[in-house]
């Protein structure tokens, strides 16, 4: 390796290309299906299998949805998922942090994708790593929560910049911790100015029709 980096920065643009070449193919085809694609990113204890099991309860009848659980072990997610959706894809990523195209590709041999219409992808708790990486979506959205703290988008802009839909979890919770929605508004604002921000709670199902109004738009 020479001393200023150059082959780790090299394999890492190699990587990250041939992940975009396959995004790129991927969203191709689900755009041919007209299925919209959603990545699902978030911390570990946010809520996201939570808000999913909600969200596949209240869409039933209304879309056709599948989902694609990346973990780095156990299909525990995926399993409760079930209950709630026909078409549920366990990803197990491993030692990885985030879920790449290939394996989005790999898990959709799966899915029925004539028989779907909105493809949701719950990504491994990270709100790092998985921003990076393409997987073929339509949108992505960003998965805060209340128990996090308010702090926690000044401390993740990337994801803050790059999301079409910011979700605020665990709202119900508001009485009963220390969270300053202003600072964390403010702070979203600053990084990106057009994003909306909806507050639910995966437990009362509190703000969800608006994030439901949001997903069905997506799928048109």
């Amino acid at each position: 390796m020479a001393d200023d980096g150059r082959l780790d920065i090299a394999v890492e643009e190699r990587v990250l290309d041939i992940n975009d070449t396959i995004a790129a193919e991927t969203r191709s085809e689900l755009e041919r299906r007209r299925i919209v694609a959603v990545d699902l990113i978030g911390a570990p204890g946010s809520g996201k299998t939570s808000l999913l099991e909600t969200t596949l309860r209240a869409l039933r009848g209304r879309r056709r949805p599948a989902v694609l659980v990346g973990d780095l072990a156990t299909r525990r997610d995926g399993d409760r998922l079930a209950r709630w959706c026909d078409q549920v894809v366990q990803i197990s990523t491993g030692q990885g942090c985030h879920l790449e195209a290939h394996q989005v590709r790999d898990a959709l041999t799966q899915v029925d994708l004539g028989a779907i219409d909105l493809l949701l992808i719950e990504n491994v708790g990270n709100l790092i790593c998985p921003v990076g990486f393409d997987l073929g979506q339509a949108a992505t959205v960003g998965l805060f929560s209340l128990t996090e703290g308010d702090d926690k988008a000044a401390k993740h802009p990337y994801l803050v910049e790059t999301a079409d839909l910011l979700l605020l979890n665990k709202i119900d919770l508001a009485p009963y911790v220390t969270f300053d929605r202003e600072t964390f508004e403010r702070d979203v604002r600053l990084l990106n100015p057009s994003v909306p921000v909806l507050g639910v709670s995966a437990a009362t199902a509190e703000g969800l029709d608006a994030w439901l109004d949001w997903l069905v738009a997506q799928a048109g």
